[in-house]
């Protein structure tokens, strides 16, 4: 079990790939040390749900408009029929203060396209401080593989 101990192998495939795709128990635990393990060695991380990501760069990266959903009939007037555009932040903004390198790690990947894999295997490319690791399902045992061999194999 060493490999839960340090993390370092977990940390260099990951430094040298960029985006890693994550393959965990299903009882949990594993993920959360190797986690930790990186937040120790100076990652500053957000945990999120894929679910809802929308444009990965858009929703990670840059201010954009998000609207209310949609609830019925409604009146036409100022607001249209789908509301007012509310500007969010972005969700890493704030984790790029600094020179640490950061991490984004997001549960439920298995929901993603290959398109959105492949985007996000592009912001990290375009952003090297980004790193990301994207939980693709569950495994006997842990495991993980570049992302970028994932959407080769899947092609």
């Amino acid at each position: 079990m060493p490999l839960l101990l340090t993390g370092r192998g977990f940390r260099q495939e990951l430094e040298k790939a960029g985006a890693l795709a994550l393959y965990a128990p299903l009882e949990g635990g594993a993920e959360t040390r190797l986690l930790r393990r990186l937040r120790a060695t100076g990652y500053r991380a957000q945990i999120t749900s894929a679910r809802g990501l929308g444009d990965p760069e858009a929703f990670l990266l840059q201010l954009h408009g998000v609207r209310p959903p949609h609830l019925g009939h409604q009146s036409v007037g100022r607001g249209a029929a789908v509301g007012d555009v509310q500007m969010a932040v972005p969700l890493l903004g704030h984790l790029f203060d600094g020179s640490a390198p950061v991490l984004l790690w997001l549960l439920e990947g298995q929901v993603l396209s290959r398109a959105e894999l492949a985007s996000l295997l592009a912001l990290t490319r375009r952003e090297p401080r980004l790193k990301i690791v994207v939980e693709l399902g569950g495994a006997r045992a842990l495991r993980w593989q570049p992302l970028e061999q994932v959407l080769q194999a899947a092609a």
